[in-house]
């Protein structure tokens, strides 16, 4: 039978150990999200993937926070983050430094994340939208691609936070299979 692994049992990184180790060339850019649970979720994920950072745009709030710390619990501290009043602001630099950018986004000529193909010579950014209205268009102009997560139910979106986790272990599988 199974049993449960002990925390002692995980081999975890320390903060410092985490901040001084390779990081997966990914970092995720939440494009005015504005639900703090949202925010501290994504920094979880960030952190048990080992992403490059996590960049907060417009709205979206920024460590330290309570409400953000619930869910992050503690990667806040972990991963490193930046903080950009616009999203155009952050894409600009992204691509100043040598990131392809992909918003996350149901778009005409978009590429299904189950079609999407990672360069593992290129550095990632993703981009993640607001809860109710998505990535904002002028995101998704000045994106190099848009990928779109296959849906086959009524709804017409997914949670922020777990559609970042979603693409984020495509981008980790595929990372892995590459030989990373």
């Amino acid at each position: 039978m199974p049993q449960k692994l002990q925390i002692e049992e995980m081999n975890r990184l320390d903060v410092a150990a985490f901040k001084a180790a390779e990081k997966l060339p990914l970092i995720v850019v939440l494009d005015n999200v504005r639900s703090l649970h949202n925010v501290g979720s994504i920094f979880r994920t960030a952190d048990a993937f080992r992403l490059a950072g996590v960049w907060l745009c417009g709205i979206t709030a920024t460590p330290p926070s309570v409400e953000i710390h619930k869910t992050a619990l503690g990667a806040e501290e972990s991963v490193d983050w930046r903080y950009f009043a616009t999203t155009d602001e952050a894409i600009a630099t992204l691509k100043k430094e040598g990131y392809v950018v992909a918003s996350v986004e149901q778009c005409h000529r978009s590429t299904l994340l189950t079609d999407f193909q990672l360069d593992d010579t290129q550095r990632y950014a993703l981009v993640m939208g607001h809860e109710v209205h998505g990535v904002a268009q002028e995101v998704v102009d000045a994106s190099d691609l848009v990928i779109e997560i296959p849906q086959m139910g009524t709804k017409h979106s997914m949670n922020v936070s777990v559609a970042a986790g979603v693409v984020i272990w495509e981008f980790v599988r595929q990372w892995r299979a590459l030989g990373h």
